[in-house]
């Protein structure tokens, strides 16, 4: 019960900062945050379960819950022009989800390719869908420890390398203004396909990255 009152407590916290200017502590937090929240979405579309004590579902209406639907949604279409991408990751990346420093270190080897030529909302988006789908692979494969490992390691990722470019858009909330298309037939005037190489990770991998602002 204790534990669940700390969650809860921090939940409010982490869901507080979205509405003022937040620290790089506060973007890393909102970030785990976002990404157990992903993870969760796209385990339960692939009928998995998955236990996060620390997890605590964002309030309807609030702004953690417009963020992670907008997150979420950007990546249904990113997903939809090249879902191959995101699905069987390990296999792909030819790891074993046995070990944790391989899966980590692998992740965020991808993610340092995603980002290696700069920083769009876009590619932020493929990370979480990496993540998620390197998450899927380790419940399938009864590795349900890894995705706590992998949401960890995606905070560190954030922390390290998007922070300072969150916090100059105001933090998380700025992925609001991307327009998220109802229509097929308009995709292409706001998504842009790009092939990103990932050597011996990926061979080769499709990402939409939004336009710089």
């Amino acid at each position: 019960m204790e534990v669940l009152r700390r969650s809860s407590v921090f939940a409010a916290e982490i869901m507080d900062a979205f509405d003022r200017s937040p620290t790089d502590k506060e973007l890393v937090a909102q970030a785990k945050a976002l990404g157990r929240e992903y993870v969760h979405a796209r385990l339960l579309r692939a009928g998995l379960a998955w236990s996060a004590p620390e997890r605590a579902a964002p309030a309807p209406g609030g702004r953690l819950a417009e963020v992670c639907a907008v997150l979420l949604r950007l990546g249904d279409e990113l997903e939809q022009i090249r879902p191959s991408v995101y699905r069987n990751v390990a296999r792909q990346l030819h790891i074993s989800l046995q070990s944790e420093p391989v899966v980590t270190d692998a992740f965020l080897a991808v993610a340092g390719h995603i980002f290696s030529a700069g920083i769009t909302w876009g590619k932020v988006v493929s990370l979480y869908a990496v993540a998620a789908g390197l998450a899927v692979d380790c419940v399938r494969q009864a590795q349900p420890a890894m995705v706590h490992a992998l949401v960890d390691c995606l905070g560190e990722f954030v922390r390290k390398t998007l922070a300072t470019w969150l916090r100059r858009r105001g933090g998380w909330t700025d992925v609001l203004k991307c327009v998220v298309s109802t229509d097929p037939g308009l995709r292409s005037h706001w998504l842009v396909a790009a092939i990103c190489s990932f050597g011996r990770f990926l061979k080769a991998a499709f990402f939409l990255l939004l336009p710089e602002r």
